[in-house]
């Protein structure tokens, strides 16, 4: 019954495992080889400069959001959005094209989300409704909006670069962080570069803790709060569960869990301090983790995508409308991109005709090694974060290493079939 309950929890947090295993190996082949012990070389691996680490949650903001919306189309029985990449696009382009036509620029964001939003209910509506395949109806939408998204740029790039409120909020400038309450120490303002940094911090900017010495303190306040407010969650829902007689993990299970992901919390936090704090970036990836995170478990049509995607024969004999639970999926998927191509336009300062190529791909990887199932009915919020972080992670570890970007697509195209096989394989066994 015990190696029954070991072997469950491994298989559980698979991902997990890989996730870590795959991190500390690219410690080691990142690791400084001038240093003067070889433990000082893993202290001063590349992977771990605190301008990696934040560089490898920025540059993966888009996976994160629309793998989460990828996550509720998959939910509906393996379904996908082939049309993420282009949407993502044309959205970015009419929002940056009426921007450089003078409207105002926060109001362009909400036009790029109602533009994803639309699309979401085109889309929805033929394969809801209609019953168009997915793959069809997703895959005609790829080539369309690309399309139009290049009617809108005629071709050429729109720079971004003098709307720096924007640039800033969604995580694409120099001060695109969360400004710390602390002024520099007077350590700093003894240094060469003390008046320029006090000019920085009166300015309102945001100081950079690999030039000033500076620790953001904010940051490390958040990620403390967070590990404890984590601990909280996890011990309530423990007792929750006792009182009401469900049956619970074992103790030390839950105990190593939460464990792990506090420190995780508390690494990331303590080397994003150390560069700039937190990207504004992230907040974005945070809201919209915590929001559909809850959806997905505590709401009546998150249970329902479940239901679907587990056996819609028997949902729609349930009760469960399930043109709608179709429905609801596309349309977030449509909301989400539209968010992401705000913050993906943020980070380049521009709106480009080949941006979002590949993306659709990044955003299936990511749910598909994150843990969610090929057939549906399978799959969460977080494996979607641990799926994105763990391409993010082969992505900037080979880069590190000096290893071309072919040979990272075949890690990348190696590791999301290992995730298939290992969810045929563990279906196969279940039968």
């Amino acid at each position: 019954m015990e190696k029954s309950r070991i072997s469950m929890t491994l298989k559980k947090y698979t991902m997990v495992i890989a996730l870590v295993v795959v991190f500390i190996l690219f410690i080691f082949g990142t690791r400084d080889r001038n240093a003067a012990s070889f433990w000082a070389g893993l202290g001063n691996a590349s992977i771990l400069f605190p301008q990696n680490i934040t560089n490898l949650l920025s540059q993966n903001t888009y996976a994160f959001v629309l793998g989460t919306g990828m996550l509720l189309c998959i939910l509906t029985g393996g379904n996908i959005d082939l049309a993420v990449g282009s949407v993502l696009c044309f959205a970015a382009a009419v929002g940056s094209y009426m921007m450089n036509k003078g409207l105002n620029p926060f109001v362009a964001v909400l036009v790029m989300v109602l533009v994803g939003l639309l699309v979401g209910i085109w889309q929805g509506f033929w394969i809801a409704y209609i019953k168009v395949p997915p793959f069809i109806a997703t895959l005609s939408g790829m080539y369309a909006f690309r399309g139009l998204a290049n009617v809108v740029l005629n071709g050429m790039d729109i720079n971004l670069k003098g709307y720096t409120s924007f640039i800033n909020l969604f995580g694409g400038g120099a001060d695109c962080y969360i400004k710390d309450f602390s002024g520099p120490t007077q350590e700093m303002l003894n240094s060469a570069d003390g008046a320029s940094i006090l000019e920085m911090f009166n300015a309102g900017q945001v100081l950079d803790a690999g030039r000033a010495g500076h620790i953001n303190y904010l940051c490390v306040i958040v990620g403390i709060a967070a590990a404890l407010l984590y601990i909280g969650i996890v011990a309530k829902g423990r007792m929750n569960a006792t009182k009401r007689g469900y049956e619970t993990t074992p103790l030390v299970s839950d105990v190593i869990k939460t464990a792990l992901i506090c420190a995780v919390i508390l690494f990331l936090t303590w080397k994003l301090a150390n560069y700039k704090g937190i990207p504004t970036s992230f907040i974005w990836v945070l809201l919209v983790v915590l929001v559909y995170g809850y959806i997905t478990t505590r709401t009546r049509i998150g249970r329902h995508l479940y239901a679907v995607g587990g056996n819609a024969k028997a949902a729609a004999l349930s009760g469960i409308n399930t043109k709608f639970v179709y429905f609801f999926a596309y349309i977030n998927m449509g909301l989400l991109t539209g968010l992401a191509g705000a913050l993906v336009a943020a980070r380049l300062t521009k709106a480009t005709p080949k941006i979002g190529e590949g993306y659709e791909m990044d955003a299936i990887g990511a749910c598909f090694i994150g843990g969610a199932s090929a057939y549906g009915g399978i799959g969460t919020v977080p494996g979607v974060v641990i799926g994105a972080l763990l391409t993010g992670i082969i992505n900037q570890g080979m880069s590190l290493m000096g290893i071309e970007v072919n040979w990272q697509k075949v890690a990348k195209g190696v590791v999301l079939l290992a995730a298939v096989i290992f969810d045929v394989v563990s279906k196969n066994e279940k039968k």
